[in-house]
């Protein structure tokens, strides 16, 4: 671990400071009375919880009896302090938790890992060829002009505009060997999977225009997702970034695969028209009944047995997500992430928000993660695409296999909001080890006697 600099030492230490000052204040301001409102918060917050499992595994009235109880319990509590005349003493308790927070976060982003992944010189290129899906993100390649764009930059577009299934990475195939030295993709990470695959079994320059809903890959790459055509200036002025692939049982993914009740999701036919009410539709069978394959596995040393969702990614997410849907500081670690959720009452939702503390949640990272199942097929979300997987499914990663061409200018990853780790902010607030008093050194000031 790199030694704590000065500022990250005093951002760690008013963190403590003023997460003890949020205490004191209530204590020395409430009394006696403060115990009776830790327990009045302590019991909203347990109710809060409780209520928002009700409404996952719960469907009709009961889960608009669980939603009104969720957002009353918060509301209850604030109208108990302010009936005790208290309610500017958890302002300013409040305002120095936030102090807390932010110093805190902001001392471990700073001695985090460096984010940036080493950028190497383009390659030239003289034949790009990019294939684009008129119909990802709501009609993104029209609405941001990204053919006229493209071909004004001297690249060769072509789209997938048949009524019927293309199969893209025949197509990138065939681009390569008619003479594209560059391929591309303006479209969802699905397709960006299949052709970043070919791009990098040919090893060719690969470039990622997010021209589809979510794009994380574009995201960890440091893109601009609001504006793809950003994506193009690479073709003019670019770099290039070596990032790792992954691939589940045979076919290639570049941001997870997923099992269990997130891929019974991704596979409902109304999930892509409705996501949202899709998830709450099926949750409460997934999570309460878990009507699917019964999942098993294991990455490394690690087993999972009869996880609820299990998703493996490339490279691991933050300490934080357990869902997919954050961020990754490194796309070139040379690893699969491995997160096992095994959910079963309110306690262990809860203690999801523990991160790796959970009882209800591991989390691992291995450079192979195998999963069985108790069928001989399984379904499984690739890239947020619905497919059916031959168990056992081996999911592995290629180290840098992939060859990332990317714009120099763009707005880059920024740090990821770290967990609270207390007692890591505990030892970044101790001074150095070189000037901690060793205990061994003569009153005059002189070297110590050799024993």
């Amino acid at each position: 671990m790199e030694p704590t600099t000065r500022g990250e030492r005093w951002l760690a230490r008013a963190c403590l400071a003023a997460a003890a000052a949020a205490v004191l204040v209530l204590v020395l301001s409430a009394g006696l009375r403060t115990i009776g409102l830790f327990l009045v918060g302590l019991a909203g917050l347990a109710v809060t919880v409780v209520a928002a499992w009700w409404a996952l595994t719960r469907r009709g009235l009961s889960r608009a009896l669980a939603v009104l109880l969720a957002l009353a319990a918060p509301v209850w509590v604030v109208l108990a302090y302010a009936g005790a005349r208290l309610a500017w003493v958890v302002a300013v308790s409040g305002a120095l938790w936030a102090v807390a927070v932010g110093a805190g976060r902001g001392a471990l982003t700073r001695a985090g890992p460096p984010v940036a992944m080493p950028e190497h010189p383009a390659p030239p290129v003289r034949h790009p060829v990019l294939i684009m899906n008129p119909r990802s993100g709501g009609g993104k390649v029209e609405r941001f002009a990204l053919v006229e764009r493209a071909e004004a930059l001297g690249a060769q577009v072509l789209l997938l505009t048949g009524p019927g299934e293309t199969d893209v990475a025949e197509l990138a195939r065939k681009a390569a060997a008619e003479g594209a030295d560059l391929l591309g993709v303006a479209g969802g990470d699905g397709t960006q999977a299949l052709v970043a695959d070919v791009a990098a079994s040919l090893g060719l320059p690969f470039l990622v225009i997010p021209a589809g809903t979510r794009n994380h890959f574009a995201l960890d790459l440091g893109l601009d997702r609001d504006d793809p055509s950003r994506a193009l200036e690479a073709l003019r002025d670019g770099v290039e970034l070596r990032v790792d692939l992954g691939r589940a049982g045979g076919r290639p993914f570049v941001n997870n695969v997923s099992f269990g009740a997130y891929a019974e999701v991704v596979q409902s036919p109304s999930y892509r028209d409705g996501k949202t009410r899709t998830t709450l539709e099926l949750l409460p069978d997934l999570l309460a009944g878990h009507r699917g394959a019964r999942l098993s596995g294991h990455a490394g040393g690690t087993a999972f047995h009869d996880p609820q969702a299990l998703l493996v990614s490339n490279n691991p997410y933050g300490t934080g997500d357990i869902a997919g849907l954050g961020r990754r500081a490194r796309l070139d670690g040379g690893e699969l992430g491995a997160v096992a959720v095994a959910v079963a009452n309110a306690g262990q939702a809860a203690g999801l928000l523990r991160g790796r503390r959970s009882p209800g949640l591991t989390r691992v990272t291995a450079k192979e993660v195998v999963v069985g199942a108790d069928r001989p097929h399984i379904p499984a979300g690739l890239d947020g695409e619905a497919v059916t997987l031959r168990v056992p499914v081996h999911c592995e990663v290629r180290p840098r296999a992939l060859r990332v061409l990317v714009p120099r200018d763009r707005p880059g990853t920024r740090p990821l909001r770290p967990r609270l780790d207390w007692r890591r902010l505990f030892r970044m607030t101790l001074p150095p080890p070189h000037s901690r008093p060793t205990g061994r050194h003569r009153a005059d000031g002189g070297r110590p006697a050799a024993p």
